[in-house]
């Protein structure tokens, strides 16, 4: 791996007798991990279930790391049913720090690709309001489809500006998370694309950009609102500088101690422009200190007086008359389960969460639950309502058995010998996917573009 003279010269500097352990980092393999998802499957449940060898994440719940050698977790039907995250194991450590809350409002700002997206959404137990918000249109539909797999049912994405977000939603938020775009020094032996693009100029227009984000994410932030603040790069002007920037902007601001376990290190006040001492309370996960890559992390609190903006909540806009196709369906296949408030949106249903904002003019891709179509006299489940489900919560499922299920994800029908119509597909009793059972024969309904192609 060749890493930019700069960059060497620069953190050799910087980290002094520290920097031979540092460098020699990159010389190691770097470690792989998963998070399994709360919002499906217990830790208990987890360990009897588990088909990888897998070792606990110290300084995060419900994260393992796996070895890339020995296991492929993607490529299994357990990651197909939203089972876990493959996620990098000290991005993981950042979302544990906003710990929302049930039935909280809560802000992903720049959420792609949706790992501690999802995170959050497992704290917060399908209750409040949680917006993923990616500027990228491109990677906010890879973050809309991550929320989709994990079965979250109380999230909007949104691909909108930072700026245009904080004209609609001042003071709106209990939590805040800004995962800051950056120049990814803390990912350069995950991604070499990274080291390619690097220079101190990039380092200086990220920090740039991350001031903006972090103005916007201000006005958004409700009176008594904490914001955490996060990137996986290493140098102290996008980190440090960018904070103390912050706080010194915002008098209104105060930094939280962040807990520092099993190599977790405190921030460099003496690499901030005034040697602010309060930066020790920010963190810092470098990859000769534990397994894992690079990441800071900032948790601040706001204590002004905030007038919030009068956010109308948005109401049902589907008549009892244009759902009778839907809960027909619903009779015939679900139980123990109701949906109260519904948007519709070119004969696409969505179960939308309690309390939900307007969005009317904003740029949106997934409006809570998606759960389904509204065709000619009848309607037609999507595949979000499938892995929303609990197995026990379908009338009529397909257990999946051997290698069926490698048939299931590649598109093929199955053979039933029943005739009882939409059935929940499931492995292992989690949800994959739908079916429709006529004449003995499982019509498959798995996404086209999800399908295993070979």
């Amino acid at each position: 791996m060749q890493l930019p003279s700069e960059f060497i010269r620069k953190f050799t500097d910087l980290l002094k007798e520290e920097s031979h352990d540092f460098f020699h980092t990159y010389k190691e393999t770097r470690m792989s991990g998963l998070r399994i998802n709360p919002l499906k499957i217990t830790e208990e449940k987890w360990s009897q279930l588990s088909p990888f060898t897998l070792n606990k994440i110290p300084f995060v719940p419900n994260g393992y790391y796996y070895d890339p050698e020995q296991d492929q977790p993607g490529k299994h039907p357990y990651h197909a049913a939203g089972l876990y995250y493959i996620q990098e194991p000290s991005a993981m450590f950042v979302a544990e720090q906003l710990a929302p809350n049930p039935g909280e409002r809560v802000l992903d700002l720049c959420a792609a690709p949706g790992g501690k997206t999802t995170q959050l959404a497992g704290m917060m137990k399908q209750s409040g309001i949680l917006v993923a918000n990616e500027i990228n249109s491109k990677r906010a539909k890879a973050l809309s489809e991550n929320i989709e797999r994990l079965g979250i049912s109380n999230a909007l994405v949104t691909n909108e500006t930072p700026v245009r977000l904080a004209e609609r939603f001042q003071g709106y938020f209990d939590k805040i998370l800004v995962d800051a775009p950056c120049s990814g020094e803390g990912m350069f032996r995950k991604d070499e694309e990274a080291i390619a693009f690097w220079t101190e100029a990039h380092v200086e227009a990220c920090a740039k950009q991350q001031k903006n984000i972090l103005d916007a994410a201000y006005s958004m932030l409700k009176e008594d609102g904490i914001l955490v603040y996060s990137t996986c790069t290493f140098s102290p002007e996008e980190n440090e500088q960018t904070i103390e920037y912050f706080l010194k902007k915002y008098p209104d601001l105060e930094l939280l101690p962040i807990e520092k376990t099993n190599g977790i290190q405190n921030g460099r006040p003496e690499w901030s422009t005034s040697k602010m001492n309060e930066l020790e309370q920010t963190a810092r996960l470098w990859p000769h200190h534990l397994k894992g890559e690079g990441h800071f992390v900032a948790k601040i609190h706001k204590t002004a007086v905030e007038d919030p903006a009068k956010i109308r909540e948005i109401s049902s806009n589907a008549s009892r008359a244009q759902l009778k196709d839907f809960y027909e369906f619903t009779n015939q296949t679900i139980k123990g389960i109701t949906f109260d408030h519904f948007y519709l949106f070119n004969q696409q249903l969505y179960a939308l969460p309690d309390h939900c904002p307007s969005f009317q003019g904003l740029k949106i891709l997934r409006a809570g639950l998606h759960l389904g179509e509204l065709k000619k006299n009848r309607f037609e489940p999507n595949h979000a309502l499938a892995l929303g489900l609990m197995a026990n919560e379908a009338k009529h499922c397909f257990p999946l058995k051997d290698d069926q299920w490698f048939h299931y994800l590649k598109g093929e029908t199955l053979t039933t010998g029943n005739d009882r119509g939409w059935m929940l597909v499931t492995i292992d009793d989690y949800p994959l996917g739908w079916g429709k059972e006529a004449k003995g024969v499982l019509k498959n309904f798995y996404p086209k573009g999800l399908r295993i192609q070979k």
